[in-house]
């Protein structure tokens, strides 16, 4: 086997080393593993899931890219026994995720390939950091190269929303919804942890979820509550029920009900509650007395109109939860880059301004 081709380390820029870059970073010691899914890179684990296979769905983007033939570039350009060494940098600020996921597939493309961090999933990188390294056959990384990035991307974009939404909607928490990529669940709901947030229901099956739609087959909310009630009994069930409301008279119907019948009602989702006025602020009049109405009798969730410009105010009325599905279906994918040639990276880098 040939030796190891290495590239000069990235110098970072004099800023990327201050007090205010490192402000609030959990940092990680470095660590070497042989790639896949280690406890160690695990700093937050995906949540549990009793039917999704997340190394199917590794195998099924790595075929998806192999097509029927493989690589035919590296098989063309690539001597079969070349090692490497090549570096992750971060291009942008941001909350990075996806390194756990980035080793099972590096672990599913070559097992002997070796994996170097300097920080874990949930850690602050800032523009220009070079954050990992992967060790090992040139063909073998190179091929593993995109899916990783396109994981660790999209992963990071919604970890640094979360991450800013958690932040301002405190002493509320954060919750993502059922708007994930198809196909990427758990992937999409891994990264709001790895961000700070919490997880709502996972699918249809953990949680029950009395929606606009469910009432208006069931004839009203309390008839909804009524069947949901029911059939957990007739189940023998227990779990979360929360049901939406879209009026403060549907609030009022819910709380008669639930003064009225022994309920497995846990939740009440406040829907479109924070009215959005002509001069861009919000009115959160609306919201504010269904709180005092429900007065902690049943957490509350508040959705709609929840924006980076809003989630603050609306943390502030005393909800216990604030739902985005902005969080995963209207991501915008952290830049990240695995460079072999790392010298030549930075200089195109700055070149272009974005390292």
């Amino acid at each position: 086997m040939s030796g190891i081709l290495s590239f000069p380390s990235i110098v970072l820029p004099d800023w990327c080393s201050t007090s205010s870059c490192r402000r609030g970073v959990r940092m990680a010691a470095a660590h070497t593993t042989h790639a896949g899914l280690s406890l160690e890179a695990m700093a937050i684990k995906p949540p549990s899931h009793p039917t999704y296979d997340l190394n199917g769905i590794v195998k099924l983007a790595l075929a998806e890219d192999a097509g029927n033939r493989g690589d035919v570039t590296c098989m063309a350009t690539i001597p079969v026994d070349m090692e490497v060494e090549a570096c992750f940098l971060a291009k942008e600020d941001g909350i990075i995720a996806g390194i756990a996921l980035a080793e099972m597939v590096f672990q599913e493309v070559d097992p002997s390939l070796k994996v170097e961090w300097s920080r874990e999933d949930g850690d602050y990188v800032c523009k220009g950091l070079q954050f990992g390294k992967v060790y090992g056959r040139a063909h073998s990384i190179v091929v593993a190269e995109r899916i990783a990035l396109n994981f660790m991307q999209r992963m990071s974009g919604i970890a640094t929303l979360t991450k800013a939404m958690a932040d301002a909607a405190y002493p509320a928490y954060i919750l993502e919804t059922r708007k994930t990529a198809p196909g990427l669940r758990l992937v999409d709901k891994w990264a709001v942890l790895i961000g700070g947030g919490r997880n709502h229901r996972l699918g249809l099956f953990d949680m029950v979820l009395i929606k606009d739609n469910h009432i208006s087959i069931a004839g009203g909310i309390s008839n909804a509550l009524r069947s949901v009630d029911q059939y957990l009994e007739r189940e023998n069930l227990q779990m979360e029920v929360e049901v939406e409301t879209r009026t403060l008279v549907e609030v009022k119907e819910v709380l008669q009900y639930s003064s009225q019948m022994k309920t497995s009602l846990t939740r009440i989702m406040l829907d479109n509650m924070v009215i959005p006025l002509p001069n861009g602020d919000v009115d959160m009049s609306m919201l504010k007395e269904a709180v005092e109405l429900i007065n902690g009798k049943f957490e509350t969730e508040a959705s709609g109109n929840v924006t980076l410009k809003t989630v603050h105010k609306i943390g502030q009325t005393g909800v216990t939860y604030i739902s985005s599905g902005a969080l995963t279906h209207s991501v915008t994918a952290l830049d990240i880059s695995l460079k072999i040639d790392t010298g030549l990276a930075l200089e195109v880098g700055r070149r272009t301004k974005r390292t």
